[in-house]
């Protein structure tokens, strides 16, 4: 098991006296499972595990009664050998997104408060996912809801050793604005290429270091990517199936346009937003993408000041948007020898950290010449962050800090391939730290 941030909530959770039944959603294969089992595992007496994806069956446990009495009754004479103790026992629902019913005797479990229930659910807000009104079976105010994503850049760098003597030192730099140690700054440098072309999905990671082959990695991450169109085939409307899977492919070539806005015409000629909304929307709420918001203005708050009709679109994982190239990408990206097309993929790295982190994703963009990559709420200002593949200027940036009198920007933000540094009011910070902006 790799270390994960999910785990100080669930025991957050536990130590709560009032606690509701827990519900974690994320995409596909993120690690939910694995976590929760590993948490309940220690942290219980007795655990009941079931899986709805994988035992349909399952889902008559829930058909009639919603009682917790009956409920577990019918869990005892389907599964042999549970067990139901009050106070140390607790439920696991996984994908639960398959059996609406269950979700929704959430309430009555959350009403007895003998056994503390566990929840996972990937597809929890796709459209179209079952036939049942699935927003009749939210059992609003009696369920405490968690997003979990893939692993971020700081869990790669636990599953790497990383001691958080380390980190702590990083964050020193940063606060005091001084380089990173070159040995430290080299070793960084590498373990964030790493993570470009592994990613966070678990099993991409296991793969990495059982074999320590890109070859096996590359395998995992495109099944993975085979499942997501599976599911996407399987459970979406059927007039939204084929145009879910062409918006999905058609983020790759939306990156590599200078102008990355997403533009529809670049799924199809002649495509339309009002025929692809929805399906973009589809790929969303399955946690696959995540949008990049245009800001009207350089200002707080930055919702406030998007505009929904035009936005940028970045895999949330990094590791899957390289698996999506053709082969021998990973080993360019390597190499430094991407060209172009590595302003897209550091693009999407760092909305890769920044997502991973919570954040909502911003960006600045006015006519043609003026575009800054991300805005970000950073020490209660609004902070351009400027991302460079390499060295590079960042003409947009310069002029804005030129103007504050028209933009409101007083400070700026450039990560890329340097080391710690300050020029007047544009901080500049190696790639790797980009996980350290978390002061809001």
């Amino acid at each position: 098991m790799y270390k994960r941030k999910i785990e100080n909530q669930l025991l957050r959770w536990k130590e709560n006296p009032k606690r509701k039944p827990m519900v974690i959603k994320g995409c596909r294969q993120c690690g939910k499972t694995s976590s929760v089992l590993d948490f309940a595992n220690k942290h219980f007496e007795f655990v009941v595990y079931l899986d709805f994806h994988e035992h349909d069956e399952y889902r008559a446990f829930f058909a009639g009664a919603l009682d917790v009495d009956t409920i577990t009754l019918n869990m005892s004479l389907g599964i042999p050998g549970v067990k139901f103790v009050p106070g140390k026992t607790c439920i696991i629902l996984d994908e639960i997104q398959e059996c609406p019913r269950a979700r929704a005797s959430l309430k009555f479990f959350k009403i007895d408060g003998r056994f503390d229930v566990i929840c996972t659910g990937s597809l929890l807000g796709v459209n179209g996912y079952r036939n049942e009104d699935m927003n009749a079976s939210i059992p609003v105010g009696f369920e405490y809801i968690v997003d979990m994503y893939p692993m971020d850049f700081e869990e790669w760098l636990w599953a790497n050793g990383v001691q958080q003597q380390h980190i702590d030192y990083l964050a020193n730099c940063l606060a005091d604005e001084v380089p990173v140690n070159l040995a430290i700054h080299q070793r960084m440098r590498e373990l964030l290429l790493l993570y470009v072309v592994v990613g966070g999905m678990p099993e991409a990671v296991s793969a990495f270091f059982e074999t320590n082959n890109m070859n096996d990695v590359l395998a995992v991450q495109r099944g993975i990517i085979d499942n997501y169109k599976a599911d996407m085939l399987k459970y979406a409307l059927t007039e939204d199936k084929s145009r879910i899977r062409e918006c999905f492919e058609s983020i790759p070539a939306q990156l590599a346009k200078d102008n990355k806005k997403f533009q529809y015409s670049v799924i199809k000629k002649g495509a339309r937003s009002a025929q692809y909304r929805s399906s973009l929307q589809w790929i969303e709420d399955a946690g696959i993408i995540r949008r990049c918001y245009n800001t009207r203005i350089t200002e707080l708050p930055l919702a406030g000041n998007a505009n929904p009709d035009c936005f940028k679109v970045y895999m949330a994982d990094i590791g899957l948007l390289v698996s999506m190239l053709e082969q021998g990408t990973a080993w360019s990206i390597m190499q430094g020898d991407m060209l172009g097309y590595k302003g897209a993929i550091f693009e999407n790295l760092v909305a890769d950290v920044l997502g991973k982190m919570g954040r909502s994703l911003y960006y600045f963009q006015k006519g043609e010449s003026m575009e800054l990559d991300f805005l970000i709420r950073y020490k209660g200002e609004c902070c351009p962050l400027e991302c460079k593949a390499t060295s590079g200027n960042a003409k947009s940036l310069k002029t804005v800090l030129k103007h504050p009198e028209h933009y409101h920007v007083n400070h700026a933000l450039k990560v890329g391939d340097y080391n710690v540094g300050r020029e007047g009011p544009l901080l500049t910070l190696p790639l790797y730290m980009t996980f350290l902006l978390t002061e809001v």
